[in-house]
Order: C-alpha cells, then structure tokens, then sequence
C-alpha cells in the first residue's frame, strides 16, 4: 500500500501514499514497547474461500454465505477460530456431503470460536458453511495516520443524496477484510478465493482474478463470478461496485484493465497507460513474470488510504483520475508503479508478519526508484532516492529510529512510515550497490521463487543473497534491519606534505550502534579522478592518501548509497566545483540548497547554473533561492527566467518563475501575468493571477472572477497556497 501516497509525492507516498507523520515516529520510540510480535500461529491453513455476497445500500450490510476450506497446520484439533468483526450469525455448520450439519459456536463481536463435530488431523480437509450479515458502518473500527479508518467495507453515497457516484470498495489491510468476511485474517494465511457479487445491473464489479461468470437476475440484478486459482492473503482480497467505465489493455496476453468514473474514461490512456512498459520492465527485471491472471486498477471514492495492491486488482483514490487540465500539471506515475511492484512483493509473496512489513513496502518503494531509472535516467533514479532519503532522515533525531524488521511496536499500524517505506527502499539499494545488480537481482528472483504464493521475512531474503552470492550477509541484516537508527557522519578535509586526509567523525546518539560502512572516496586532482575505498568503522577516524597534488574536490560515497546524513567542511568554491564537475542529483541538490541558504554573490552563481537544471524540482528551488537584488545575478538570471516562465514543460517551475518575476515589481512583466492566465495549466493561471496581484489587487480579483467555475475551483486554493509561501 501506497500511504506515501498518501505517497507514499508517494509518494513517494510517498508523497501520500502511505507514511506515518513524523510525530508518530518520535511518540513511538518514547514508548514502552515490551511486546515481542511473533509471527501469527498457523493453528488451521485456509485453503479455499468461497463467497457469495450482495447488498443493502440502506442499511449499508453485506449479506453473505461462505464456504471455507480448512485444514489443521499440523497438530489434530476439534476448535477453529474465525476473526469476523460485527456479523450477525444466522448459521454455522459444517458440510458432510450434501448435508449441513450444524456447529456450536461462542462470539464475541471480533472472533467467531466454533466447536468442530470431531477432531480433525492435519492432513483432513474440511468445509464450514456460514450464513452471515456484515455491518461495517455499525463497527466501531479504529484507523491510523495511514490507513484513516478499518471498517473493511465501504458504501459511498449508498442513498444517492450527495453530489457523488454511488459505489462499494473494499480495503482489507492490515485486519480488515474480516469485517465483511470471517476468514483467519493474518498475513502469514494464503487462500485460494471465488467471489459471486450480486449488484444492480448498471454497474460493474471488479475484484480478485478472473471474470469466469456474468447472470442476469429477474430482479434487475447481475450475478459476478470472480474467481483466483491461486493462493492469497486474506488481506489482499477485494470488491469494487459502480458506475465504472472500463478502458482496456493488454499485456503479453493478459488483461489489464482501468476503470474510472465516466468523466475520466477519456484520459484512461493518459493516466495508466505506462502499465504494460512496467510490467514488462518489473518482470524482465526479476525473471518473474507478471504472475497473476490480470492486472486492473479502478479508482474509488472517498478511499482511506493512498492505494492499495489487493491481488490483480489495485484500487486508487480518487487524486489518481484527473482530466487532461489536470494532467498537465500532476500525474501518479510513482504510486501506479508501487502499487504494481506489490504484485510481486506483497501478494506473490507475502510479508509473514506486520513485524516484516518491510518485505513489503520498502520493495515496492524501492519498485518506484528503478521504474523512474528505466523510464527516465539516472538522473530520476537518483532524484527518487533522494526524495527516500531525505524521508528516512526526518523520521530521527539524532541519527534515532527504529528498526526496519521491526518485532516491537505499539500497533501494527505503527509500522507504515518512514523507515518501512522509504528507508528500507534505500537500503536495499545500498545492497544492490555492493552487491551489483546481477546477484542482486538474481537474489530477488531466488527469494520468489522460493516462496511463491507463500510468505516471507527479513532472513530468507538474507538466505537468498547468500545462496547466490557465497557471502555471509548477517552483518549487513544485522546492522540495517535488526538495530535501528542512521550514522550522522561529520567530516572534514584536509591537505598538507603529499596527503590527502578525511576525518570522520560518527555522531549519532550514543544508544546508536557505531556503524561499519564501507565507501568509495573520489579525489579530484589536475583534472584526473582518483577513487579510493574505504571503511569507516569507529566512532572517530582518520584516513590518508597519497596524491599528486592538492585536491580540487573530494566526493565522499560518490554513488551516494550511505543511509545516513553528511556534514562537511565545505566552502561555496566547492559546491560551484560540485554542481558544473561532479553533477550527480545529489551533489546538484546539495549544492542548490547551500546557496540558497548562503546568499553570497558566488552562491549565486550556482543558482543561476540550477535555472538550466535538467530536474525541475531543482530549477524550481534555484528560482526561488536566487537574489535579484544582485544586479550583475538579475542580469543573468532574467532570460532564463522569462524562458521558464514562458515555455517550460513543467508547470510548476513555470509558475515559480512567472512569480518570481512579478515580484520584481517591473511592470514590462505584467504582460507575463495577463497571458499567463490564458493558459490551460491550472499552476500558470494561479501564478499568473497571484503574480497580477502585485501590479492592481483589483485587476487581479476580476482576473479570478472571469474564470468558468471549473477553472475558478481548482484555480483559488492554489492562489492561497502561493500567498501562504509568501
């Protein structure tokens, strides 16, 4: 799931979709946690569930009948244990044949205790029928900073009096599903499922597998048959119902599908369209395949969350589906990838345990960096990363955080932040750096492999790498998943007689374990670089080389792969160096944000280089970093400035631009705001009317009172946010 999205940008979030506040994380680590969580007991394997649903959009209940298939893990027993929270039970019983014998069963308004008719041994099968009603709006269901509510089932605008469409979704993650199903709702379950929705015949149902059945009922209702032959979890079920049009692709002869409310059908292409490239990209990358039936994406209202990777059927919230206005200025090309890595890390194999979370969400954030790689460069891949990066270091102070695998916490919702999303993302792609990418990924291919259509955790990834790579990677597992924290590396450098030297000093906490990083040093003497190694493995060290000459920059981890936070002795001559001569994204970045917070005349050298930045993140902080007030700077700056504003094909550096002109107070620029506020990207007309309020407040409001409401809605809360900037 996507709560980065929330981002998880995505998200990267996430962006939304999916990461706690950092508050949470500071409350958490103020906690007593004494609790050891331990992987769910398998006291029964679900094996296959069937259902059949439909229902009440007054009352808002599901009815449903279920057919379970059940066998003990292991150990004989006459006792089953259902989670199934706020059902009424109309019966219980178990099926002998054609026969429904019926079962004794205690309920305590969260699980179901049901006495079997015999004990049962670990190789027996058996089925229990249960004739249920769920109602999920009567639940009193407690939600997270991630996931806001966990009722499991959701009717919107069920009586058709709100100014929206009329829908049913589902979200089962993390313990949810059993609020409209009783099932045995842990991740460490994998079931086999066939899912008949009964629904009004105007709309359409989407969820898990295939579509294997359509009937027509007397009584204006269709019967949907879904069907998944092979196993998932719990979790990771799902249902949508609405008034849904369905755009279809195809990818290597599977079905993907999106499906969008009838205003946004039209930009389907335009929104989801780069799912068969990532497809291909993921499976190739992998050696895995896409390994489900099909692949859809619809998008709900009012969702709870970010997206959600339910088992070939991903549900998006409604900030997904824009127009082709709306495009122009913000896509979610970062949560669809993320929520499409899950397919294989999450559903194909399955996090074991909430403790393990990280087998999850730091590979599906992880997913993210490497599409944007493969789609658009390094330079997006190294800007993802350190969009991740900079993620992981405000979830601590002091270098503090908790670990990745993490078997102590509060709540299992605690776990869906910072360090399981971002921070494991960048750690895994420290080991794919130390590593290289064919035994990483070879690595990856054995731990699916091996566990496919099953769960898993921390250490059979660890098994895997060391399977394919001969190493012992205990020690990497035991510093970056199992103790907590980040280095904090202060470091200085020096030159004298011959020498280059690079003092590191480790200043985290001191409750944080002293790291063992091995890096790579770059030395740029007389126009050569010269790479060095280095292990920095003590709280205070010093390291010496010969060189040539002086050095006329020094790049510490110039692949910049150390999850942590760098303090250096540097001076603005050496960010200039940095920026023109070593332009990784992070050198770039680091350099930009130096000078803006530096303000001196040769700092501004390096914003006005940053107004060509090929990112625009990094074009936009330039402009709003750089002094006008210089003269000999505005000089320089203005063509760049007026290009941005006039013709970059990012928006939101254009209206960065068009306010940084109007701020100016020129009045040759008013033209700019005028025309601005003809154009189709929301960002430009709110720059172009916010930048117009400089000249005549008057001309600016009338400016904003002409625009069609459509434009005036999505227009005015942008305007209050540039004013907020201020």
């Amino acid at each position: 799931m996507n709560k980065q999205l929330l981002k998880y940008t995505l998200l990267s979030l996430v962006a939304i979709m999916g990461q706690n506040i950092e508050a949470q994380n500071a409350d958490q680590n103020k906690e007593d946690i004494t609790t050891y969580r331990v992987t769910p007991l398998k006291v029964h394997d679900l094996l296959h569930t069937k259902l059949e649903v439909s229902f009440d959009y007054g009352k808002r209940y599901l009815y449903g009948k279920e057919w379970l298939t059940l066998k003990p893990h292991f150990y004989e027993t006459d006792a089953l244990t259902l989670d199934a929270k706020g059902m009424d039970f109309k019966e219980i019983a178990i099926i002998q044949g054609a026969k429904k014998i019926p079962l004794k069963y205690t309920y305590d308004n969260e699980q179901v205790f049901i006495t079997l008719d015999r004990k049962y041994k670990g190789s027996e099968k058996y089925i229990i029928y249960i004739d249920y009603t769920a109602k999920p709006d009567e639940l009193k269901a407690k939600g997270s900073a991630a996931i806001t509510d966990a009722k499991g089932l959701y009717f919107i605008n069920p009586d058709g009096k709100d100014d929206k469409p009329i829908q049913i979704w589902t979200q089962g993650e993390t313990e949810a599903s059993s609020a409209w199903f009783p099932t045995i709702d842990k991740p460490n379950q994998k079931t086999t499922s066939e899912i008949a929705m009964t629904v009004d015949a105007k709309y359409v149902s989407l969820s898990n597998g295939k579509l294997v059945s359509q009937k027509a009922n007397k009584n204006g209702t269709r019967t949907d048959t879904w069907k998944m032959d092979v196993p998932h979890s719990p979790y990771l079920f799902m249902m949508a119902v609405g008034d849904f049009k369905i755009f279809k692709d195809t990818y290597n002869g599977k079905e993907v599908n999106y499906y969008l409310e009838p205003k946004y059908a039209p930009y389907a292409k335009q929104i989801f369209g780069k799912t068969p490239d990532m497809m291909k990209f993921y499976g190739k990358m992998l050696g895995v395949e896409y390994p489900w039936v099909k692949y859809s994406q619809v998008v709900a209202r009012d969702y709870v969350s970010g997206a959600m990777e339910n088992t070939s059927a991903t549900l998006h919230g409604e900030y997904v589906q824009k127009t082709e206005r709306e495009l122009l200025d913000d896509n979610q090309e970062s949560t669809i990838a993320h929520e499409l890595f899950h397919q294989w890390f999450g559903d194909y194999v399955t996090a074991e345990s909430w403790s393990n979370l990280t087998m999850n969400e730091s590979f599906a954030t992880f997913g993210e960096v490497l599409w944007h790689g493969h789609d658009a460069g390094q330079d997006a891949e190294d800007r993802s990363r350190y969009e991740k990066l900079q993620n992981c270091l405000r979830s601590s102070k002091d270098g503090v955080s908790p670990p990745l695998a993490r078997f102590y916490y509060k709540d299992k919702e605690d776990m869906f932040d910072n360090i399981s999303y971002s921070k494991g993302s960048i750690i895994l792609y420290a080991a794919k750096n130390q590593m290289g990418d064919e035994a990483f990924f070879k690595s990856l291919n054995r731990y699916l492999t091996t566990n496919a259509y099953k769960s898993g955790e921390s250490h059979q990834l660890r098994l895997a790498m060391e399977e394919v790579t001969g190493k012992d990677w205990s020690p990497y597992f035991n510093q970056w998943y199992y103790q907590g924290g980040n280095p904090i590396l202060n470091v200085e450098y020096g030159y004298a007689n011959g020498k280059a030297t690079i003092a590191v000093k480790q200043t985290q906490a001191s409750s944080i374990q002293t790291f063992s990083l091995p890096l790579k040093v770059d030395f740029y003497v007389n126009g050569t670089k010269i790479r060095k190694d280095i292990l920095i493995d003590q709280r205070e060290q010093s390291f010496s080389f010969d060189v040539p000459a002086q050095p006329t920059f020094i790049d510490l981890d110039p692949d910049k792969i150390l999850v942590g936070q760098v303090i250096e002795n540097k001076k603005v001559a050496d960010y200039l160096f940095q920026y023109k001569n070593v332009p990784s994204y992070y050198n770039r970045i680091e350099a930009i944000k130096f000078a803006s917070k530096e303000k001196s005349h040769d700092s501004q050298l390096i914003l006005l280089a940053g107004l060509e930045d090929q990112q625009d993140d990094l074009r936009i902080l330039s402009i709003k970093g750089i002094d006008l007030s210089d003269n000999q700077i505005k000089d320089a700056a203005i063509k760049s400035l007026l290009n941005i504003a006039k013709n970059d094909k990012k928006t939101a550096a254009r209206a960065a631009a068009i306010i940084k002109l109007a701020g100016t107070g020129d009045a040759s620029y008013k033209g700019l705001m005028e025309e601005s506020i003809k154009n189709q990207s929301y960002n430009v007309i709110a720059a172009g009317i916010t930048g117009l309020s400089k000249y005549s407040a008057d001309e600016a409001d009338k400016a904003l009172s002409t625009l069609d409401e459509d434009t005036k809605k999505h227009v005015t809360p942008l305007i209050k946010r540039l004013n907020n900037q201020k």
